[in-house]
């Protein structure tokens, strides 16, 4: 059941140059129970005072079950966003409002299939990488593999791209594949491929028998995807999927 809570800054560092890595901690002291794909609500004023509020996937990496008391989530920089003139200003020791866990985009007992396919834009990452320890688990069996294709325009915008590529060297059940569509690294990497998310999926030939796909991050990316996959022969429930929106 979704909490009411006041969360106080303890941590913020720049992830790209219009996004910031925030870590809260709640101001009564209290872990947030969450499961790895659920989001928060931040809730402030406008101007006006008119109440509002935006929503964040919880970026901390637990052990996938029990509460945590850092909580982590990624913000994208919008020009002339209220949430960014919120978030950008607070610093170290302030406070906001938030409530949650809200959301069923998570991982299922109820999936069985061999490989996940995890498809990512933007801050769209983010549940992945609180899902991680839970993909250790599932590949520790031996008979899961799991990709990740997550799309950005340059390097430095694959959020937190060097741990899904440190997790990837450490469980060879891991794929992470940084998608870049306007200029490709320096130093290419062999899983590094050119143009969006939804036309390397081909690559990996997605079929019915073997894939459950999750889909996080620009409505547009989410809307191919999906189709491409159905095109793929995938059945509707085997495609979770959530769009990420960006708000003034």
């Amino acid at each position: 059941m979704a909490e009411h809570f006041t969360l106080r800054l303890v941590d913020s560092r720049m992830l790209a140059p219009s996004v910031r890595h925030l870590g809260f901690e709640r101001a009564d002291g209290q872990p947030l129970a969450f499961i790895p794909g659920q989001f928060l609500q931040i809730h402030f004023h406008y101007d006006d005072g008119t109440a509002t509020k935006r929503s964040y996937s919880v970026a901390t990496v637990g052990d996938g079950h029990s509460p945590v008391q850092r909580i982590e989530i990624a913000v994208s920089y919008v020009d002339g966003g209220a949430a960014t003139k919120l978030l950008s200003s607070l610093e170290i020791g302030g406070t906001i409002e938030a409530s949650g866990p809200y959301g069923r985009f998570c991982l299922q007992d109820s999936d069985t299939h061999p490989r996940y396919l995890l498809l990512a834009t933007g801050t769209g990452v983010t549940p992945y990488r609180a899902m991680l320890p839970m993909f250790e688990k599932l590949l520790a069996k031996g008979d899961r593999e799991v990709v990740l294709l997550y799309g950005a325009r340059n390097e430095t915008e694959l959020l937190y791209g060097e741990e899904f590529e440190a997790f990837a060297q450490m469980h060879p059940g891991f794929s992470f594949y940084g998608c870049l569509s306007r200029q490709p690294r320096a130093v290419p990497r062999p899983h590094d491929r050119p143009g969006h998310v939804q036309t390397v999926l081909s690559e990996l030939e997605p079929a019915g028998s073997r894939d459950i796909a999750y889909l996080c991050g620009n409505p547009n990316m989410v809307d191919a995807a999906f189709n491409a996959l159905k095109e793929s022969g995938l059945p509707i429930p085997q495609i979770r999927r959530e769009k990420y929106i960006s708000s003034r």
